[in-house]
């Protein structure tokens, strides 16, 4: 999936996670994965209605499978999978254009998820719905669609950054950031927030509070975030650090780099081309200056959400739950590499197998979860040009301290 990586880039929310890019085989034919144990005891047969379901362009195959499997139980009630417009990374953007037009369900990255409830796109979920989210998935994954003390979305899979590497290179996981640069190459992209934002919080400092919903909780124009941005600005001229921007499989496929700082959305091109050489890893440990610290990584949920607008509230809301129970996650696990966030899920037997998967729940249980703020569309717009003039040497030192004061002035203004 590479919508988390698109929203850092394209100024909207990273997460936004559109979903993983197509890693296997799409599906074919009918998969049904029951609602036995749906939040509601409904007949499906009773329930109608007309949907249209809006996904990323990758994964329509997957959904139309899981969708023949849902209209066969749910059989008064037809589904049209569309690709998203613009991708779910751009959810907000789309829905809003006329949210009466827009998809019943559609997918949406956690960070977007307060903006569409304080406008009104999407409702919370209703208390059974609320207890089944609690009830199949892990944690986090609640955590990521409550906003405001209610949940608003159905959670289905998790990201994280994690760092994928060239066995033939290290003899064994490399722990710390120096261990990567050290007579070797990493490669990243200081253009995407979405990366390297996450800095700021691994030095100590917090995006919109420790809640992630405080509008003026952020303090990365403190000393840890001045330690960062010199840190960035030294790794311009660090020699085991390259900036491979949209090169970063063609790098590390090439030598040019060894190790490269991804999500798992490109996990299975680079076992293709790395083979048995394929390595990865959590995040490793950084200096910024005064003492190493965890590297954090922003961790992001993709979900499915209701629009409000639709005129077949209790049918959406039965797709969209029948799409994130148990069978769908897995099922679309096998087909894109979407790593489950339901418990059971996430202790199987074929995810424990998968190192990639096991690298991002790993690496989460350090991450700051995406916080949901409106204002997070905003965050996005300023993070990535100052990091990345940061680190292209565009900010003089002198100028660090106004930059920071700029940028947590300007996320810290409510959006209307």
């Amino acid at each position: 999936m590479k919508s988390w990586k698109k929203v850092a880039l394209a100024g909207a929310s990273v997460l936004a996670i559109a979903t993983l890019a197509a890693c296997g085989n799409s599906a074919s034919g009918s998969k049904t994965t029951s609602s036995s144990s749906s939040s509601t005891k409904v007949d499906p047969t009773s329930v109608k209605g007309t949907l249209t379901l809006w996904v990323d362009p990758a994964n329509v195959a997957s959904y139309k499978t899981l969708v023949s499997g849902f209209e066969k139980e749910y059989t008064n009630v037809k589904v049209t999978v569309q690709q998203s417009p613009t991708g779910s990374a751009n959810a907000k953007q789309d829905v809003s254009k006329d949210p009466s037009k827009a998809a019943d369900v559609f997918k949406v990255p956690n960070d977007q998820l307060g903006a569409m409830a304080q406008a009104g796109y999407i409702n919370p979920l209703s208390p059974d719905a609320t207890a089944w989210v609690k009830a199949n998935d892990i944690a986090i994954a609640g955590t990521a669609v409550t906003w405001k003390g209610q949940m608003y979305a159905y959670p289905q899979d998790q990201q994280s950054n994690v760092i994928f590497y060239n066995k033939a290179k290290f003899s064994t996981a490399p722990s710390a950031w120096t261990d990567f640069t050290a007579g070797k190459v990493i490669g990243t992209d200081f253009t995407n927030s979405y990366n390297w934002y996450p800095a700021f919080l691994s030095n100590g400092t917090y995006l919109y509070g420790k809640d992630g919903e405080t509008l003026t909780g952020t303090n990365a124009n403190t000393a840890p975030g001045l330690e960062v941005m010199k840190w960035f600005a030294a790794q311009n001229s660090n020699p085991g650090v390259k900036q491979s921007g949209s090169a970063l499989l063609a790098d590390l496929q090439s030598g040019k780099t060894a190790a490269v700082l991804d999500g798992p959305w490109d996990a299975a091109n680079i076992q293709k081309f790395l083979g048995s050489n394929f390595g990865v890893t959590t995040l490793p440990t950084i200096d910024f200056g005064s003492g190493a610290k965890q590297m954090q990584a922003f961790s992001g949920v993709g979900t499915l959400a209701v629009n409000s607008a639709s005129k077949y509230q209790v049918a959406a809301s039965a797709l969209a739950e029948y799409l994130s129970n148990d069978a769908s996650q897995m099922e679309l696990y096998k087909d894109n590499g979407a790593i489950p966030v339901s418990t059971k899920n996430q202790t199987n037997s074929t995810i424990a197998a998968d190192p990639v998967a096991q690298a991002v729940i790993k690496q989460v249980q350090s991450d700051t979860l995406m916080p949901k703020m409106p204002e997070m569309a905003t965050f996005w717009t300023l993070a990535a040009p100052m990091i990345q003039n940061t680190e292209a040497g565009k900010i003089p030192a002198s100028q660090y301290q106004a930059q920071l004061d700029k940028f947590v002035a300007g996320i810290s203004k409510a959006t209307n």
